[in-house]
């Protein structure tokens, strides 16, 4: 039986460039590379998990640093708040010693293998030791506001929560790009040109309230490309990263841009941080409320507590159980 001509069934096959197929070839082996990874990495965690709940470890700890602050701290240090805020740091630090050995890994092994790290041994510490210092600045208020509020709102303080959590989050979200940002990277405006009036002409053709272009020097750390923006709904900043200039043509830059340009004129940002609150809301309705009814029938949120000797106390009292 002949076929018709259009429908001839010869193949017609092309040849890879060497280039091509040796690119393809790094980023199949660099996937897999990260999915071991991740694998490891999750039992790792996995393992840290059940090692501090096989030995309670956390009660441990709430007991340890409660000592600490009977030893050297002042009398009014020693209540719930200050206790809770040693604790979470205390618990910070040995979290980010835990988490070193994958780290070093992740950025000296897997991504130098592949060409991708750039960053120093002194950057990664010193990276890690701003990380740390964020830490225990934003720690202790945002911890004491958190736990105020539990002691202040009575049976209804988990509303009150997740309306200080909704705020922290769109608070955090504004100031992060100014204030954290530049501790790590350095933000410098994009120069005139064709890569300059593309973006903007985007920007114009969509109705994005572009207010300033940047570029990150995120060369210094990674190969790794990106393009991003921030900023009120009426002022937005884009930045694009150096790597992603150096490695791209201008449309292809501009199409990266449009990429992430799309969610907004989309809403998906916004249509996702609403879903997210709805589900904090009616987990708080529905889990929270049925959690705590039992007890809030006969006693106040700042009555959870078990009878054993506070470390903070030299006398029999009730000792908040440790926060996960």
């Amino acid at each position: 039986m002949k076929f018709p001509r259009r429908f001839s069934t010869k193949v017609k096959y092309v040849r890879l460039q060497p280039e091509a197929s040796t690119t393809t070839d790094s980023q199949q082996a660099y996937g897999r590379a990260k999915a071991k990874y991740s694998l490891f990495s999750g039992l790792y965690g996995q393992i840290q998990n059940t090692a501090f709940i096989y030995y309670d470890v956390l009660p441990k700890l709430w007991a340890l640093t409660g000592s600490w602050l009977l030893r050297f701290a002042p009398e009014r240090f020693s209540g719930e708040i200050s206790h809770s805020i040693v604790f979470v740091l205390t618990f910070i630090v040995i979290q980010q010693i835990l988490s070193l050995p994958t780290s070093v890994y992740h950025t000296f092994v897997l991504e130098e293998k592949f060409g991708f790290n750039k960053q120093t041994p002194k950057l990664f510490v010193m990276d890690m030791l701003k990380s740390q210092m964020l830490a225990f600045i934003l720690t202790p208020p945002i911890l004491a506001g958190f736990l105020a509020i539990v002691q202040k709102t009575g049976n209804k303080f988990f509303y009150y929560l997740w309306l200080f959590g909704a705020g922290l989050q769109v608070f955090m979200i504004t100031v992060y790009p100014i204030t954290i940002l530049p501790l790590f990277n350095k933000l410098s405006p994009l120069e005139p040109g064709d890569l300059k009036t593309g973006v903007e002409g985007l920007a114009k053709r969509l109705k994005f309230p572009l207010s300033e272009l940047h570029v990150i020097d995120g060369s210094k750390r990674s190969a790794h490309s990106n393009a991003y923006f921030f900023g009120m709904p009426w002022k937005k900043h884009i930045v694009i990263y150096d790597t992603l200039i150096e490695k791209s043509e201008t449309q292809e830059v501009v199409a990266v841009l449009a990429h992430e340009l799309g969610h907004w004129s989309l809403g998906h940002t916004t249509k996702l941080f609403g879903i997210s609150q709805v589900g904090c809301c009616i987990g708080v309705k529905y889990y929270f409320i049925d959690t705590f009814r039992p007890i809030s029938s006969t006693s106040s949120p700042s009555s959870l507590y078990s009878s054993t000797t506070d470390p903070c106390t030299n006398h029999s009292a009730s000792t908040r159980s440790s926060p996960s």
